[in-house]
């Protein structure tokens, strides 16, 4: 997070320090262990009629307007074998028609996905605040983008910065790895974060959500 919140906070645990941009390290590690399970992925797209729920995909329920407009309605999950770990990310957007980039976020599962025209094109696994500074949800616009960014407070760099809030909630990279948490912003693997950086553009929605889900045929836009 930006301004106030790139600094070490206390967070009920021995904090030892920094890593990357702001990333807090937390003196009891939890053990490595898998994120968002994307089980049954292989037979979702061989049956794309079938809203069967995928963790990794979460999205607001959609309005009618919105479910009508096939550029939101979701056509492809990337078929991952396995949930996602710290540290994992993917991404294949050959031969994925234009269309609009929509982000989601799970707060639960700790995923992000990237969609473009409806078709997943990227899935990773992120760093996420604590409950001293959270990462809050909404759907929030990218009102900012800066390749070069740094701290306003504790000159920590946060490259592939993308601005979602103007109290310093952000997409940018750092390192994403068990232990670790942000102070409230959305860490990515640093050339995953590249790559959303130049896939996106100013006013691309981030949905951000707490164990809410979606599949083949469901739209990604809500009200």
């Amino acid at each position: 997070m930006d301004k106030k919140n790139t600094g070490a906070i206390a967070i009920g645990l021995v904090t030892l320090g920094l890593l990357g941009a702001g990333a807090v390290l937390l003196l009891e590690n939890p053990p490595d262990r898998p994120l968002s399970p994307r089980a049954a992925l292989a037979a979702e797209q061989a049956a794309p009629a079938t809203a069967s729920s995928v963790p990794a995909a979460p999205a607001p329920a959609a309005s009618e307007a919105a479910a009508k407009d096939d550029r939101f309605v979701i056509k492809r999950i990337l078929p991952i074998s396995g949930p996602i770990k710290y540290g994992e990310w993917h991404w294949d957007d050959a031969n994925v028609p234009d269309g609009p980039i929509v982000i989601t976020v799970d707060l639960e599962a700790r995923v992000v996905s990237i969609f473009r025209n409806g078709y997943e094109i990227g899935a990773s696994a992120v760093l996420l605040g604590t409950e001293e500074k959270p990462t809050p949800t909404g759907v929030f616009p990218i009102i900012g983008k800066e390749r070069h960014h740094t701290s306003n407070l504790y000159d920590a760099p946060m490259p592939y910065m993308q601005r979602l809030t103007n109290d310093g909630i952000t997409l940018h990279a750092t390192e994403v790895a068990w232990g670790y948490a942000s102070h409230g912003c959305i860490g990515m693997p640093e050339a995953f974060a590249k790559k959303v950086f130049e896939t996106t553009h100013l006013g691309d929605k981030v949905y951000i959500t707490r164990g809410k889900t979606a599949g083949i045929g469901d739209s990604l836009v809500g009200t």
